[in-house]
């Protein structure tokens, strides 16, 4: 079972290393993977092996890869991943989608900012919400329990991209006609409720 996130190592705080090492030791089997421009950096690959090795876990469990600069090798090096980790508190958008489009499930951790629930706001959109967790607990929880249910890693990853194709996600016609509405609501607001003289405009 290999673990994975591709966010900039910048989301990966001391407290997103605690978390995650938490997961490896819960599954004592299992590896991580990481994809950040920063691992281009032996000092700075360093400085996390240790501190994953502070939180007991051996630093052969985890590989930090530099960027990839050809998005299909990018986009591929999904394949090597089970299951992926949102940071917190700033959750990954870009790489949370990919993660989705490529078959790989992710858990998140809703805060309560905008950069926090980025995560919650994609997997509700995609029929996940059970890969949402509330607090820490629940965040290590939810990534070891789908780590043990191998039948269902298998059915959500064979139909991940069609979930986020019947999505809301890809509703870009959809969300266009929302944005409008959203507009003219807010012209005829300002306009004081004249939805006549909102029409003319």
């Amino acid at each position: 079972m290999t673990f994975g996130s591709f966010n900039n190592a910048a989301k990966v705080t001391p407290e997103v290393v605690r978390v995650w090492s938490a997961i490896l030791v819960h599954v004592p089997s299992a590896r991580l993977i990481l994809k950040s421009r920063a691992f281009g950096d032996a000092p700075t690959r360093e400085r996390y092996l240790r501190q994953f090795a502070g939180n007991g876990v051996d630093p052969g469990r985890v590989d930090l890869l530099p960027p990839m600069d050809v998005i299909d090798h990018h986009l591929q090096a999904y394949d090597r991943i089970d299951i992926g980790l949102d940071p917190f508190p700033y959750n990954g958008t870009t790489t949370t989608c990919e993660a989705l489009w490529m078959g790989v499930p992710v858990v998140t951790l809703a805060g309560r900012h905008h950069v926090a629930r980025v995560g919650a706001s994609l997997l509700t959109q995609c029929g996940l919400a059970e890969f949402i967790a509330a607090d820490e607990a629940g965040y290590i929880e939810a990534a070891v329990a789908l780590a043990g249910d191998t039948g269902r890693l298998t059915t959500l990853r064979r139909g991940m991209r069609e979930r986020m194709e019947r999505s809301a996600l890809s509703d870009h016609r959809g969300f266009a006609a929302a944005v409008e509405a959203a507009y003219r609501d807010m012209w005829r607001l300002w306009l004081g409720g004249d939805r006549s003289a909102a029409a003319e405009c």
